[in-house]
């Protein structure tokens, strides 16, 4: 009897897959999380709080007590926990990509608060969607199928329109919401087809198994490359790389801020699990076709999204565009098609998905009911109106700007080197020189906030853990580099132990 594929992978780690133990250990936390999240469901049936201030804590709860199980491992931090048949992967990589995707929801539940209790947005809902949104994207994380990437994809997508069509009242938001659907299920669509033509080769949805079974197809195989091309497509189109990036600027712009920062940050970090458990656990071998796709990708994502983001006047356009960009970055690790190439990438992702969701929680923090926060005029004289909060939006801009010594700088230069390893110099001048180019849109926005006259008399306000929150967001982007060895040497174990 041949082995199944979960028993290989046991085999290779020093597990057994048979134990029901074994199986449930693996999957605690998505089980605990998907079980609290429908009593947050029912338990407001019941709540007679009108604020749903009970379930905006049940949800803090819900995320931190997550992140212990993820964070607890009884085998030993570089285990590997294989469930349900190797459809589900419990390696170091997933449980890091776990906790950053728990950390960045929670802050975004925290920043949102405000912003949703203004405009009559504080609802239950809203705090399930995102409880199963982050369901979806851990599922993605520890996906060892083509079918648990896609129930996880599908999941998170599925929840994400919701929220960005939260505002009822709002055209802005049920537009946004339309067009990220329509786009969204064509991406989906094409995955699936592209999915159905690896399984057609194949004859197997687990990663493990079309890995082995590639090298036995001819590389100058016609229908291989298009099943090829339309995972890359369906895969950057989640990303939101040109020129599949039409979606997220009139997304971010249309959307309440609240799902906004959801939607610009803790994604970000499963779709590095897609790209991951898809081009690198599964398709690896032919890194050949997909690194010339991915660079053209790269280079055209870094160049558009920081010339477009000049122009915006916009804040979150200029995110969106910012984020354009960030990708682009992101996937110049991805290319290089080495284990450092990899490693630098997730530390990219991961940095970037903090410096985001700071920059949306002073954005937030700026906002009040019947103001939105959203122009860049609306930043003019922040120093003179709250020094600190000033202070910590221009360590976040000149961080995402790559300006040393702050950590997006060390970001950027560890995926720049990834891809001059491999000899992709003319790759790497560019991405530097539209490094530069990139860092006008980040400087004008410390500029408004230091040497203008502000536009109005208010100051920044928000409930206490807010202030809190963004203060250790803004404190932690800094105090980490002096961790940045111990973050860069964590994911390049993880990527280490990805099984291929």
């Amino acid at each position: 009897m041949n082995p199944t594929a979960g028993e290989q992978i046991a085999s290779q780690i020093g597990y057994g897959v048979g134990l029901d133990a074994l199986g449930i250990t693996a999957l605690l936390p998505e089980i605990f999380l998907a079980v609290a999240a429908c009593i947050i469901l029912i338990f407001d049936l019941y709540n007679d709080d009108e604020g749903h201030g009970m379930s905006y804590s049940l949800a803090g709860i819900t995320l931190l007590g997550t992140m212990l199980l993820v964070i607890w491992r009884p085998y030993g931090a570089d285990a590997i926990d294989v469930a349900m048949n190797g459809m589900f992967i419990n390696d170091l990589m997933s449980r890091v990509l776990k906790v950053g995707i728990l950390l960045v929801s929670f802050g975004c539940f925290v920043y949102s608060r405000k912003y949703a209790y203004d405009r009559n947005l504080f609802k239950n809902e809203f705090y399930v969607l995102g409880l199963f949104a982050v369901l979806g994207m851990m599922v993605m994380a520890s996906a060892g199928t083509f079918l648990m990437v896609y129930l996880g994809l599908e999941l998170l997508s599925l929840c994400l329109y919701a929220m960005i069509a939260f505002d009822r009242d709002s055209v802005k938001s049920s537009e946004a919401a339309m067009k990220y659907f329509v786009l969204g299920a064509l991406a989906s669509g094409i995955l699936l087809y592209g999915m159905s033509i690896f399984y057609g080769l194949t004859g197997s949805l687990d990663l493990t198994n079309v890995h082995r079974s590639i090298g036995d197809i001819p590389v100058d195989n016609t229908v291989l490359a298009f099943g090829l091309v339309f995972i890359i497509v369906a895969t950057c189109f989640k990303l939101g790389a040109v020129p599949f990036h039409m979606w997220i600027p009139d997304v971010y712009h249309g959307s309440p801020t609240a799902a906004t920062v959801f939607l610009g940050t803790a994604p970000k970090i499963a779709g590095f699990a897609l790209v991951m458990r898809l081009l690198v656990g599964g398709m690896e071998d032919l890194h050949h076709m997909w690194r010339d796709m991915l660079i053209i990708i790269a280079v055209l994502s870094v160049v558009i999204g920081n010339l477009i983001a000049i122009a915006q006047t916009n804040i979150k356009r200029m995110l969106a565009y910012s984020t354009i960009s960030h990708m682009g970055f992101f996937l110049l690790g991805v290319l290089a098609g080495t284990d450092n190439g990899y490693s630098s990438a997730m530390v990219y992702v991961l940095v970037y998905t903090f410096m985001t969701l700071g920059a949306f929680g002073v954005i937030m923090m700026m906002s009040r009911a019947g103001f939105e926060a959203d122009s860049l005029e609306d930043y003019k004289g922040l120093n003179q109106k709250s020094p600190w909060y000033a202070f910590v939006m221009m360590v976040l801009m000149l961080s995402m700007a790559g300006i040393p010594p702050f950590i997006g700088f060390i970001a950027k230069l560890g995926v720049i080197q990834a891809v001059v390893e491999v000899g992709l110099v003319w790759v790497a001048v560019i991405a530097v020189v539209f490094a530069v180019v990139g860092a006008y849109y980040y400087l004008r926005v410390v500029w408004y906030m230091y040497f203008e006259s502000p536009v109005s008399d208010a100051s920044p306000e928000g409930p206490v853990d807010m202030r809190i929150v963004l203060g250790v967001n803004a404190i932690g982007i800094v105090a980490i580099m002096f961790w940045m060895g111990d973050l860069t040497d964590l994911c390049a174990r993880a990527i280490a132990a990805i099984p291929r």
